[in-house]
């Protein structure tokens, strides 16, 4: 049975630990103690991954990752009521926290009640926040499930991914020419005008139902009397639609091309990634009418609808991993307003141990 004190217990605890990105090192020793206490086999791959093992063939995978945004140091989490937030100067944690709490009481309320379960993989991965750099270096070869559970969700548990789209990065330097900016500013180019213009000539913000431009990173110039020689920025365009990604990586290049040919002095860069690709769930899956009948089941309504971001399961699925993205009882994330709902974190952590029981043998 799951208990509802051990977990909100638990969930704080892990809070606690700071997990910024590329900082999860505390997180993963504490995981893999409890894990090994519950008799997994845990190892890491070489990227820092948690991946915990255990006998059994046709095993399914929980997933959720291990690190944080910013601000998520020092996190105090307070219990009002239903709800768990933070103390308003940091983040909560419970992007991905949340997820990660559910799994581990789940398992250790199986162990405690003798359920008869499928066997499972666990991997808590790194790095998600900054691009699914976890998921992207994943050991697969460590991996023997075909289907995985994804705790990362905004919402309820029944809260189902049905879409995610690609993510592109952008970054873009400018090199001007420097000046005294009171004695002779005519002698320099500045970068951040430059920048400033192309910024300007991009878009930003929502452009339709399915895509999303932001520019979300700006930096130049060294100090105020001088004709700044140096800038850069930095931002992301995403989609769920292939023709609009290829639109908006060609308007970019237009952009920065004319640029080039207006301030011809000035030397202007870009580098684009892309970070994650799209997918469409289908809903005859097995894996999807395994989660949505355990939801029936428990007597609630999957809801299935896209999402403008991106998780694991979106690398996961590039290598064969039938994946299915639930919520984990955390709004308003990324946020100093997070907050998790005690209700819906016990009911995310039945629903994990009731798909383990669901998905045996």
């Amino acid at each position: 049975m799951i208990d509802r004190d051990r977990l909100v217990n638990d969930f704080c605890r892990l809070v606690r630990i700071d997990s910024p990105s590329d900082e999860e090192e505390d997180m993963a020793r504490h995981l893999t103690q409890q894990l090994e206490g519950l008799g997994f086999k845990v190892e890491r791959d070489a990227h820092g991954n948690v991946i915990a093992s255990e006998g059994g063939e046709d095993p399914l995978l929980l997933s959720a990752h291990m690190d944080t945004v910013e601000p998520g140091r020092g996190i105090k989490p307070q219990v009002n009521g239903d709800r768990i937030v933070s103390d308003g100067t940091t983040i909560l944690g419970g992007d991905c926290k949340a997820g990660v709490a559910s799994i581990m009481e789940a398992l250790q309320a199986s162990a405690e009640d003798k359920t008869p379960r499928r066997p499972v993989q666990v991997v808590f991965t790194r790095g998600e926040e900054i691009g699914l750099v976890g998921a992207n270096n994943l050991d697969y070869s460590m991996i023997v499930a075909k289907e995985s559970v994804v705790f990362d969700g905004n919402g309820p548990v029944n809260t189902i991914t049905g879409a995610s789209p690609s993510y592109v990065s952008f970054d873009v330097t400018v090199k001007g020419r420097a000046a005294h900016a009171g004695v002779e500013p005519e002698k320099g180019l500045s970068a951040i005008r430059i920048a400033t213009e192309l910024i300007q000539a991009l878009p930003q913000g929502r452009l339709d139902e399915e895509t999303t431009f932001n520019v979300g990173m700006i930096s130049g110039g060294s100090v105020r009397n001088a004709v700044p020689s140096d800038a850069a920025f930095g931002g992301e365009f995403r989609s769920r639609n292939v023709e609009t990604l290829d639109s908006l990586r060609m308007q970019l290049e237009a952009t920065l091309e004319t640029a080039r040919k207006k301030y011809s002095d000035a030397k202007i860069q870009e580098e684009m990634e892309v970070l994650f690709h799209m997918y469409n769930l289908d809903p005859n899956d097995p894996i999807v009418r395994l989660t949505t009948g355990v939801m029936k089941d428990m007597g609630l309504t999957p809801n299935i609808k896209p999402s403008g971001g991106g998780t694991d399961a979106n690398a996961m699925r590039l290598h064969g991993i039938d994946c299915v993205v639930v919520g984990m009882s955390t709004n308003e994330m990324h946020t100093v307003n997070e907050y998790v709902v005690i209700p819906d974190l016990v009911t995310t952590a039945k629903f994990c141990q009731l798909v383990m029981a669901a998905g045996r043998s």
